[in-house]
């Protein structure tokens, strides 16, 4: 599973995260970001085509090294200076209160800890900082909530740790984050069970 995980999932990512539905949603969580941002689970890149001008610096958060590879073409086509700075967001080596933004897409399904990755999103965020967010986790109806948790199994095997039902909402408001925009939704082409979006911006409190 090293191999897979690896050289594999990387690229499955790149092409299964860069549709154009998943570009449209892209847009929507960029939208507002300025001056200082860290994104954590940068993966290939496909949040930069959608940074704004208002970004004077990204600090991204990427294990893999095939996952850096592959944004290569983008970093190359952007004006935004981007660093690969970190590679676990569980223990981000960046001094309180660094960033005035953070970038998390479809990435808390997959980190170990998730909680423990959003009390370092709010650590390293100035207080009033954002995090602009947009991942799936567990459905808002009741039967496809069962289907998530009989697949969930097999998901985490074929997707690098990918779960399906973590409760964004409640994972960022006990991280002490307040939510202050949230749109909870199914995203379109996708299968309900894997496409139970979650799409807002929290506030780190003073």
């Amino acid at each position: 599973m090293g191999l897979y995980n690896d050289q594999v999932v990387p690229r499955i990512i790149n092409v299964a995260c860069g549709m154009k539905e998943a570009d449209r949603l892209r847009s929507r969580v960029c939208a507002g970001l300025g001056g200082e941002v860290v994104e954590i689970g940068f993966g290939s890149g496909l949040n930069v085509p959608f940074y704004p001008e208002a970004v004077t610096r990204v600090d991204a958060v990427e294990p893999s090294d095939v996952g850096w590879k592959l944004a290569g073409k983008r970093l190359a086509q952007t004006d935004v200076t981007v660093r690969r700075a970190a590679l676990d967001g569980q223990s981000l080596p960046f001094p309180d209160d660094s960033y005035d933004a953070a970038v998390s897409t479809w990435t808390l399904c997959t980190i170990p800890d998730a909680a423990g990755a959003l009390r370092e999103i709010r650590r390293v965020l100035r207080p009033g900082g954002t995090l602009h967010f947009v991942e799936h986790g567990l459905a808002p109806d009741a039967d496809v909530r069962r289907w998530q948790r009989r697949l969930d199994p097999l998901q985490q095997r074929l997707f690098g740790g990918c779960h399906l039902t973590r409760r964004i909402a409640d994972l960022l408001i006990g991280a002490g984050f307040t939510i202050t925009e949230l749109d909870v939704f199914y995203e379109k082409g996708a299968p309900k069970a894997m496409g139970a979006d979650s799409l807002g911006i929290a506030v780190s409190p003073a």
